[in-house]
């Protein structure tokens, strides 16, 4: 039978386990929506610099006015879906930072 000092100890040892594999899936979490946000910005950036150049070559307003509405409305479909993503994203994070401590969690439940 294990004394209390040795359950105590083993028990020190699992959470701090637990505390590092769920820091290193915070990181990895925190890096993926990092690159993604810096992806998009990048994609939206592009994106703003070609319509400012194809509103300069525009002639008529009415080109101007239909150009602008594609896209905003491409924009507005894509900051959507990216903000669809990062909610998928910080999701996942939560879970995967949650993951270690599960065994811990059901152990003081016992």
């Amino acid at each position: 039978m294990a004394t209390p000092f040795e359950t105590l100890n083993e028990s020190s040892k699992e959470f701090a386990t637990s505390a590092i594999k769920s820091a290193s899936a915070l990181t990895q979490g925190l890096q993926t929506i990092a690159n993604e946000a810096a992806d998009y910005s990048k994609k939206s950036f592009e994106e703003g610099s070609a319509l400012i150049e194809k509103l300069a070559s525009t002639k008529s307003p009415e080109q101007i006015f239909q150009t602008h509405s594609a896209f905003s409305r491409k924009a507005y479909e894509a900051f959507i879906a990216q903000a669809t993503k990062f909610g998928e994203l910080y999701a996942d994070l939560a879970r995967e930072a949650y993951k270690p401590y599960e065994a811990a969690v059901a152990k003081v439940r016992k």
